[in-house]
Order: structure tokens, then sequence, then C-alpha cells
């Protein structure tokens, strides 16, 4: 039986699962990590825990299996975190990652001094304080002697790649929110990187996310007690995979991923100019593109207030909330970690509005999951603009656990819900690009042709559509209110 294993490179942990050769769950593991949060607005991560955590995966996942049958690895992974080595290839500081915020004066500097039109020129994007670039340019100003250390930059998932194979690589996918590839032409941006104060020599070789990179290392081999003619495959963006994982990946294809953040991915055959509209412009895993918003907290703000403010289970708190949909009239800014789309504003922050001494317990709760509801539905109508009509979205992420949301999201949204019968998120999208890799499938359309089935889970209400629009329109006014 053959064997591929797909990763995914998660912000509060790693999921990784095998499969077999017709996609199959084989086995699969988990493991959390920390997230590292030394001052306000910063976030970290030691990628040297990935590598860890990673091997502990692997080994607990292939108990019972015979590892000579492993074909593939591919991994998937948070995008945007800055992995910086020197020129022996240690890690020279922790992993500044894609929800940091620490880098708003660089952002702005590139927004409004380079200027927003410039920067679309050469790269396809705006400035956001989560990109790589930014934080690049804060360790050049508050990090001197470290920045100049810098031999090589990789992406949190190449590193476990690197460690894997000793290649310094990246996908298109990944490298598109870095701030420093020319989308449109999938290629470096000499002129960007000239901006930050680097060398293109310092980033990673770009490849499509299906492509192998290199067969294992005889040392990780001897390590992990595995094949080394194993092929370790370029592997992709968590949401471009989670989109894989998926079967988004023709054109006006829409999936909505409800993780830590959440985001609203689109698939497009070409690159989309958006110019005027703070989304994000990326190339896709398929080989393609799309389109993505992302805001900064999603199933995250969930947790935050059913398992930090309440102490209570989810099941206690989501008993009453179906009968109260469309009926709420608390409001819920998401703006806990600030905000990625549409405000680029790393410095709101998030609050309830319209309480009063009769609101009560459960009316908080919907408006958290309105709130981040809503916040998705502001990507949503900035994709819109753009001339795509988005009547259906297929959902993944652990917020589908939360069986209200759908509905809320069917109405604020105005289309039709569908899910994987077995989703298992970017892991699984690894998996697929891994079996292209392999060429057991001609193409990533067949696979997700032949490995992906969605089932419908929600549509909408006229009366709750009705209802849900004058709620947002007060919703948009909160940003105004709290920046």
């Amino acid at each position: 039986m053959r064997l591929y294993v797909g990763a995914d490179l998660g912000t509060s942990s790693i999921k990784l699962m095998v499969c077999d050769e017709s996609g199959k769950l084989v086995s699969e593991a988990k493991k959390p990590y920390e997230l590292l949060l030394p001052k306000p607005c910063y976030s970290e991560q030691d990628p040297n825990t990935w590598w860890e955590s990673f091997k502990q995966c692997l080994r607990q996942a292939l108990l019972g299996h015979e590892r000579d049958e492993i074909r593939t690895i591919c991994v998937a992974g948070q995008m945007h975190g800055l992995v910086a080595l020197d020129e022996n290839n240690e890690v020279i500081r922790n992993a500044i990652l894609w929800n940091d915020g620490r880098s708003d004066k660089e952002t702005s500097y590139l927004n409004e001094v380079i200027k927003k039109d410039k920067l679309c020129d050469l790269t396809g994007n705006y400035a956001f304080a989560g990109f790589t670039a930014t934080k690049l340019l804060w360790m050049k100003e508050n990090e001197k002697e470290l920045f100049k250390k810098i031999k090589h930059i990789l992406l949190p998932k190449d590193y476990i790649v690197y460690k894997l194979t000793g290649e310094y690589s990246t996908d298109y996918s990944d490298a598109s929110g870095t701030l420093l590839l020319d989308v449109k032409n999938k290629k470096w941006s000499k002129e960007m990187c000239d901006i930050i104060g680097i060398n293109t020599s310092i980033l990673p070789d770009l490849h499509e996310s299906y492509a192998v990179v290199k067969t294992v290392s005889d040392k990780v081999a001897d390590e992990l007690s595995i094949n080394k003619n194993i092929k370790v495959v370029a592997g992709a963006g968590d949401n471009a995979s989670a989109a894989i994982g998926t079967g988004c990946i023709n054109n006006n294809d829409c999936n909505i991923s409800l993780g830590t953040s959440g985001t609203v991915f689109l698939s497009t055959d070409k690159f989309v100019d958006i110019r005027e509209h703070p989304i994000h412009s990326f190339a896709h895993a398929n080989g393609r593109h799309h389109l993505m918003g992302c805001v900064l907290s999603a199933a995250s703000a969930y947790m935050w207030w059913v398992e930090r403010i309440l102490c209570s289970s989810y099941e206690n708190e989501e008993k009453k909330l179906n009968a109260l949909v469309g009926n709420n009239q608390i409001l819920f800014a998401p703006y806990l970690m600030g905000e990625r789309c549409p405000y680029n504003d790393t410095n709101v922050r998030g609050a309830f509005l319209n309480l009063s001494l009769n609101t009560s317990k459960e009316e908080m709760t919907l408006s958290v999951l309105e709130g981040v509801s809503f916040a998705l539905n502001d990507c949503i109508e900035l994709i819109r603009r753009k001339g795509f009509n988005i009547q259906n979205i297929t959902l993944c992420g652990g917020g589908l656990k939360t069986p209200v949301w759908p509905k809320l999201l069917s109405n604020i949204m105005n289309v039709s819900v569908y899910k994987i019968k077995t989703e298992q998120g970017p892991a699984y999208g690894a998996v697929i690009l891994g079996l292209v890799a392999d060429k057991k499938f001609a193409s990533l359309d067949e696979a997700c042709s032949s490995l992906i089935e969605k089932e419908l889970i929600e549509t909408p209400d006229n009366n709750l559509v009705k209802k849900y629009a004058n709620l947002y329109k007060n919703y948009q006014k909160c940003y105004e209110r709290l920046k």
C-alpha cells in the first residue's frame, strides 16, 4: 500500500495525516505547541518547536505501518511568518507570525511613502502588518545586528521542507503573502527587495505547490527510519491548501475557513488587480490565482468568549442560540488582535455594543458569532465589487463544529453553504498535492473531482436575509466608532 503524508503547520498545533493512494485516511496525529506573546501586538514561535512536533507526529502516525511505503511528504502551513537563518543555517530569532502587529509603522511607510499604487505595480498587493516584508523592515530598524546576520529567509512550512531536504524552497501561494513576490508574473521582485533592503539571493527557490523539491536527506531518513527516496513536495500556504482540500479550484469557487483567523478564498483563472480594494491577490496552489480576504479573529474570538470569559463549554453555550437568530440587537466587533481586511489596522480593538440591563449571556454569545460573520462578509462584499457573483460557499475549519454558524453565514452573505463530507482541511489538501506530485492523478482538477464530495447544509431564508442586511449596516458603523 502506497502512503502519502500531508501536514498542516498551524498556529496552535501541527496536524499530520497519512492517506493511501485512493485518498483514504490511514492514520493521523496532532501535536499542540505554544504561541509566544512577549509584548502587546507581538506573536512568535520557535521554528525548532515546529520541527520537533512534526517528527513526533510522523513517528506516531506511522506506528504499525510500513515506512518504506511512503511516497511523498507535503506540508501546508500558516502564511507570512518570518523565519530567518544565519550563514550556519541556525534560526536567528523566534519566527514573527502572521498575526503579529508590531510592524504598524513599517506598514504605513510602505503604503503612504512608497505608495499603494507602486506596491500594486511591483507585487499586486498593498502592505499589511502581517506580511513578511513589513517584518523585515521592522528587524532592519529595531534589530540591526540580527538583520545583518540574515543569510536565508523561509516561511514556516518551508522550514520543515528545509529540515527534510536541506533545500531553501517555497511555493507561489505562500510566497504571495511576503509582499516580495511579483504575483502577476510569478517571480521575486528585485525592486521590492531593494526597497526592503535585502538581496534576492536570500530568498528561497520558487515552485508550483505540486512540484517535487527533493527527496529526504540521508540524515533525516536515518533519524526517522524512513526511505530516503521519499519525495518532498513544495506544499502551499494553509488557505490555498484548504482550498485544494475543499475542491475550490475553478473560477468563482469560494471557500471560507473558520480557523484561528477567518479567510474568504475565491479561486480565479487569472490574476486580478485589486487596486482600491483592501483584499489580497495571490497565486493559487493549482497554478492559477485567487482573491483572499482575512479577518484576524474568527474561531479564536469564539474560543476567547466561551473558554476564557465564560469558562464554559461550547455545548452549554449553544443550546439556545438558534431561537435568537435574526432577532439579536447586540453587536460584537471582533477586532481582538486588530483587523486586516478591510481596515488594515493593528491598533483597533474589539467591543460589544448596544448592551443593556436586559442583555442575556446568549445574546452576547450569538453576537460573537454574528460579529465574525459580519467581518467575513466585509471580505465577500469587497470581492463582489470586483465583479464576482458569489452564490455558493464551501466551509471548512474548526468553526464548523458550531451548529448555528453555517446558518448565520448563509443569511448574512445570502449564499448556499456546502461542506465536505470528509473535511480534513489543509492537511488533506497537502495529501492531494502529494498524490499529484507522484503522478497518481494527471492534475489537481482530476484529483479534486475524484476525491472530494460536497453536501449542501444551509440555504438562505429571505426573511433572515433582510433582517441581517439591516444588522450588517449597523455593524459597519462599529469600526468608525472604535478606531
